[in-house]
């Protein structure tokens, strides 16, 4: 997929096959404090008991037995990982009071969002998640759910900006479904069991889709 920043864009789902990607985009300290997406997945103590290596292994033990979500490749280069599974799978959201049920209707979350430095502000994130979407149409996921933030000044530490800014899941084709706080939204995109796609099929051509 080519876009006006002139990246040219594929997405593929993480399996063993491209986990070292993963693991070059997340960098030595797994993206965040050793976290390599599994914060959402553990409670707390023990994602802190796990924190680093642990995480890493058990995020790899994850992807040998399920769907954990897409890569975002520019020129087969990894530069984008965006979380994906059914909610209840995340423990910490689920317990999370701020980020309660909006309703009783199934929903996979997306609590995870990560592009590489260098291409932020270019609109990979939107990219990204349009090919999420793509991917739940295919998989007759009915709805996704995030958990966007909004700065609350002018420059928001990347910690606090891993679930995604509200802006690119808006530009993507999500609502506001609730508000947990000042800063944090929770947002939906009803899918449609359709055989269309937002980008072409030579994007999606190897990428492993199903």
């Amino acid at each position: 997929m080519s876009n006006e920043n002139n990246l040219n864009l594929t997405f593929k789902p993480l399996t063993t096959e491209n986990w070292d990607d993963f693991v070059e985009l997340f960098g030595k300290n797994g993206a965040c404090g050793g976290c390599w997406c599994m914060s959402f997945r553990l409670k707390r103590a023990d994602f802190l008991t796990l924190k680093g290596e642990g995480n890493k292994l058990a995020m790899r033990k994850l992807v040998e037995q399920q769907f954990t979500g897409l890569m975002a490749y520019d020129n087969n280069k990894a530069v984008g990982w965006c979380s994906l599974s059914p909610r209840e799978q995340f423990v910490r959201i689920e317990n999370s009071r701020l980020l309660k049920l909006v309703d009783k209707k199934p929903a996979w979350s997306i609590p995870c969002l990560f592009i590489k430095k260098q291409y932020r502000k270019l609109g990979v994130s939107v990219q990204l998640l349009k090919a999420v979407i793509d991917y739940a149409k295919k998989n007759n996921i009915e709805t996704l759910e995030a958990y966007p933030v909004t700065p609350y000044q002018d420059k928001m530490p990347d910690a606090f900006a891993w679930t995604g800014l509200l802006s690119a899941y808006e530009k993507a084709g999500f609502k506001i479904a609730a508000q947990g706080s000042k800063s944090k939204f929770i947002v939906r995109y009803e899918c449609r069991r359709d055989s269309t796609t937002s980008w072409n099929a030579g994007a999606s051509k190897g990428t492993g889709f199903s």
